[in-house]
């Protein structure tokens, strides 16, 4: 059996995202509540994960900590249409355990990279089971969209990702190819 991977697409807002938020009301597309999580990202001291574009992170969301991996970017991660696809891996932390998780990378030699607040509101429809669209406004760099497809098939989650950008008047803003996290970094001063 196939792992399922996250296949996601990111663009950038011109405004607030309120315009997107009412047309994805009006298609059915329903938001779940707005949160805001804080990422704190990290770096071997031996490879560069900006060079490699790995993902090492904990996040906090209220209550709720996890530290997540995203393995390197390679030719078969992102597609020529800016498509990202990959496995991640998400270890859940006990409540209250986000500065012990913290705390547990530092000690074992990870280099701080920078922090990222982001407030999401997170939209779901009954008749696309496994997409989310998210609406993203990110301290320091911007608010965006991003359409995410879990799926054991990259292929057809890339279609789906692209299908519903079109569905909900997307597809000609921007593609951004950056996490977050470098889009921050690129504002932060050295």
């Amino acid at each position: 059996m196939s792992r399922p991977i996250e296949v996601e697409r990111k663009r950038e807002l011109a405004d607030d995202g309120e315009a997107l938020a009412q047309v994805l009301a009006e298609r059915g597309w329903a938001a779940g509540v707005s949160v805001t999580e804080v990422d704190t990202y990290y770096s071997r001291p031996d490879v560069d994960f900006m060079q490699t574009v790995e993902c090492l992170r904990v996040r906090r969301r209220g209550d709720f900590t996890e530290i997540t991996y995203k393995p390197a970017s390679t030719a078969d991660t992102h597609s020529a249409d800016s498509v990202i696809s990959k496995p991640e891996t998400n270890v859940p932390v006990m409540p209250g355990g986000a500065a012990a998780a913290d705390q547990l990378l530092e000690a074992i030699g990870m280099r701080r990279l920078v922090r990222v607040e982001k407030h999401r509101t997170a939209y779901r429809h009954e008749l696309h089971a496994g997409a989310t669209i998210s609406i993203d406004t990110v301290t320091g760099a911007g608010v965006f969209v991003e359409t995410e497809v879990i799926s054991t098939d990259a292929g057809t989650a890339a279609q789906a990702v692209a299908d519903i950008e079109s569905q909900i008047g997307v597809s000609h803003r921007p593609v951004v190819e950056l996490p977050y996290r470098d889009l921050v970094m690129q504002h932060v001063p050295a």
